[in-house]
C-alpha cells in the first residue's frame, strides 16, 4: 500500500484508502480464495456500478471467499507509485498473490487500463507467460460478449449474469486447489460451466481476406459453443442488503434497485438491449423490501431505480406509489434515469419530485421519423412533443436530448431532422404562459457516433469514419443557430477506436498492447485520449481500421464472436 506521505501529494486521497461505512473485512489467511475486483477506471465510476455492489457482497458471503476491491490509479498517482504494486483498498496487499484477479469489461476503452493494471500489479499481459504462483485473471460484463480482442491476456471470460454460476467455478476452484491441481487443470474443469470461455483451448483460423475461416477447439473438453449464464428469477437470485457507502463523492451517491433486466423496445443499435433478453422482473414486494434494507443500511438520501427503460416495469405505478411512501417518511428523493416520453414517466416525474426540478434526459436517437423507424425506436415526434410539453407544464425547464449520428441508412435529411425537433422542443417552452416560465429553457443537445456492437441486428453494419462523422456533426451544429439550444457532440476518434475493438477479432490484442507501451490510458477520459498513439499501435500490428470498423460484413461471414450464444442475432 502507498504511504500515507505519499498520498498528502495527490488530488483525491480518499480513492485509495478504502475504510468506507459497510465494507467486509475478514482475516486473508482464513479463507481459501483471495478474489479481487478489478474495475479499470478510477474509483469515484467503480463505486457507483451496481455490479462491483452486486458482486462484492454476493462472493463475501463465501466463508472460504474474500473478495476485496481494485481501481485504476487516476494519473497524479501513478507518478508516484513507483515501484508500489497495486494494491486492494480492503487489506492493503499486493494483488500479485491473489487467487483471482477477476476484472469488469464495461466498455473497449477500458482495454488499455486492464493491460496497465496486469502491469502495475507486477504480472505480464500474456496469459501464456504467467506461471503457476501467479492469480488467475479472469474478466466479464458487457464487453465479455466480444472476448477475442482481449483473448490473449485473459485466462477465461465469464460471458453472462454475474451471479449465475461463479460459485459453481469458486467452488471446482476450491477442491482443485486442495488437490494440487494445476491452473490447466482448473480450466478444463471449469470449460463447460455456463458462461465460461478459455481462450486457449480455441484458435482461429483465416482466409487470405482476413477474415475468420473456422475456430479450431486446441483441447477436447472445449465446448463448440459457449452458453451466456442466465439468472432466470431477479427475486430468487443474490441482491445485496447493503451497498458499500464511499466516503468521497462518487458519480453515483445514491442506492441503486434494480426493477428488471432486459427491454421489450429492440432497438436495433443497442447492445443491452439485446445480450440481456429476456426481461425478468423483480416482484414489488421484494423490490420494497431491498429499498428498506438498503436505505437503512447506507443512510443514502436518493435511491435510483435501475433498469433499461425504467417506466417499462409492468407493475411501476402501483410499485412507485408504495416506494413513496417510504422514502417521504425517509424524506428519499427518487432518481428515474431511464425514462421514456410518455404519460406514465410524466406523472411518475410529478411524484417524485415535487420539490427539486432537475433536467431530464430523452433520447429521440434520431431527428427523422423515417430513421426512428430504421432503428426500431419506438417513439414517434407527436410522442416526443407531447412528453416535452408535459414536462414543460410539469415545471421542467432543463431538458437533454440524446441522438446518435451514423446510423444505418442516414441522410442530410435526418441530420438537420435533429436541430429542427431541438428548436420545435424549444418552441413548445415559449408557447408557456409568460407567469409559467419562471427562467429561460435550457436545451442540451448531445450527439453521440453510431458504434456496431455484437449480438444487435447492427453486427453486420459498416462504421462511418472519423473525417465523415466530422462532417455530419458541423453540418448539425452549422444549423442550430437558437443561443438557448446547445449541441455537443462525441470525439469522432475515440468511435473509431471503440469500433475496431467492439468488432474486434484476437489479432487486435497486438494493437491494444502497443497503444497501452506507447502510453494509451484511460481513453475514455477526453482530456487524456490520444488518436495518434492507437494510429501508430494500428499502424505497427497491422491492425486496419477499415477492415475492423468501416467494412459492412456478409451475412454468411463468421464473426469473431459467433461460437457464444447469448440469444440474440447469433444462431
Amino acid at each position: 500500500m502507498i504511504s500515507e506521505s505519499k498520498l498528502l501529494q495527490i488530488s483525491k486521497p480518499g480513492r485509495y484508502i478504502g475504510n468506507e461505512i459497510n465494507i467486509v473485512q475478514k482475516n486473508p489467511s482464513t479463507v481459501d480464495i483471495r478474489f479481487a475486483y478489478c474495475f479499470p477506471d478510477v474509483y469515484e465510476i467503480g463505486m457507483s456500478n451496481l455490479g462491483l455492489q452486486i458482486m462484492y457482497f454476493l462472493l463475501n458471503q463465501r466463508e472460504d471467499t474474500f473478495c476485496e476491491r481494485v481501481f485504476m490509479p487516476w494519473t497524479d498517482m501513478l507518478e508516484i507509485m513507483e515501484d508500489t504494486p497495486l494494491w486492494a483498498l480492503e487489506t492493503g496487499d499486493s494483488i500479485r498473490n491473489f487467487s483471482f484477479l477477476g476484472f469488469t469489461l464495461q466498455h473497449e476503452l477500458s482495454f488499455t487500463n486492464v493491460l496497465a493494471m496486469l502491469n502495475l500489479a507486477g504480472l505480464p499481459l500474456y496469459s501464456k507467460q504467467r506461471t503457476e504462483d501467479m492469480p488467475i485473471v479472469c474478466a466479464g460484463g458487457p464487453c465479455a460478449c466480444n472476448p477475442e480482442p482481449m483473448a490473449d491476456f485473459i485466462d477465461f471470460f465469464y460471458i453472462g449474469d454475474g451471479e449465475a454460476t461463479i460459485n459453481i467455478i469458486l467452488d471446482i476452484y476450491r477442491e482443485n486447489k486442495a488437490n494440487s491441481g494445476s491452473k490447466l487443470e482448473f480450466l478444463e474443469k471449469i470449460a463447460n460451466v455456463k458462461g465460461v470461455y478459455v481462450p486457449i483451448f480455441y484458435e482461429p483460423n483465416y482466409h487470405s481476406d482476413g477474415t475468420i475461416s473456422q475456430f479450431v477447439q486446441t483441447n477436447p473438453v472445449a465446448p463448440k459453443t459457449v452458453q451466456r449464464a442466465l439468472v432466470k428469477s431477479l427475486d430468487d437470485t443474490f441482491f445485496p442488503t447493503k451497498m458499500l457507502v464511499p466516503l468521497i463523492d462518487t458519480a453515483h451517491n445514491r442506492v441503486s434497485l434494480e426493477l428488471f433486466r432486459g427491454c421489450k423496445r429492440g432497438c436495433k443499435f443497442c447492445q443491452a438491449g439485446c445480450i440481456q433478453r429476456p426481461i425478468r422482473n423483480r416482484k414489488p414486494e421484494t423490490l420494497l423490501s431491498q429499498a428498506k434494507a438498503l436505505l437503512e443500511s447506507t443512510g443514502h438520501e436518493e435511491i435510483s431505480l435501475v433498469s433499461l427503460s425504467t417506466s417499462d416495469y409492468p407493475y411501476f405505478v402501483p410499485f412507485l406509489d408504495e416506494l413513496l411512501k417510504i422514502t417521504t417518511e425517509r424524506k428519499v428523493n427518487i432518481s428515474l434515469p431511464s425514462l421514456r416520453l410518455d404519460a406514465v414517466s410524466i406523472d411518475a416525474l410529478r411524484k417524485t419530485q415535487e420539490i427539486r426540478r432537475s433536467s431530464l434526459t430523452f433520447a429521440p436517437e434520431a431527428g427523422t421519423q423515417r430513421l426512428r423507424d430504421v432503428v426500431n425506436k419506438d417513439i414517434t415526434t407527436a410522442d416526443i412533443s407531447e412528453g416535452c410539453r408535459a414536462a414543460f407544464a410539469a415545471g421542467y425547464d432543463r431538458i437533454k436530448l440524446y441522438f446518435m449520428s451514423g446510423l444505418p441508412t442516414e441522410t442530410d435529411e435526418d441530420l438537420l431532422g435533429i436541430a429542427t425537433l431541438s428548436q420545435e422542443i424549444c418552441d413548445e417552452y415559449y408557447l408557456l404562459p409568460r407567469e409559467q416560465r419562471k427562467r429561460p429553457l435550457a436545451l442540451n443537445v448531445s450527439c453521440s457516433c453510431f458504434v456496431p456492437k455484437p449480438f444487435t441486428p447492427f453486427q453486420w453494419e459498416s462504421q462511418d469514419t472519423a473525417e465523415t462523422f466530422l462532417q455530419k456533426q458541423r453540418l448539425v451544429k452549422s444549423n442550430i443557430k437558437n443561443k438557448r439550444i446547445s449541441y455537443r457532440y462525441h470525439d469522432a476518434y475515440t468511435a473509431v477506436v471503440e469500433g475496431v475493438l467492439s468488432r474486434g477479432d484476437r489479432r487486435v490484442s497486438a494493437a491494444i498492447e502497443a497503444a497501452y507501451k506507447k502510453g494509451a490510458m484511460f481513453d475514455s477520459w477526453t482530456e487524456l485520449f490520444r488518436y495518434d498513439l492507437w494510429e501508430q499501435a494500428f499502424a505497427e500490428t497491422g491492425v486496419s481500421p477499415d477492415f475492423y470498423a468501416h467494412r459492412k460484413r456478409n451475412a454468411d461471414e463468421i464473426l469473431p464472436w459467433h461460437f457464444i450464444k447469448v440469444g440474440a442475432y447469433n444462431e
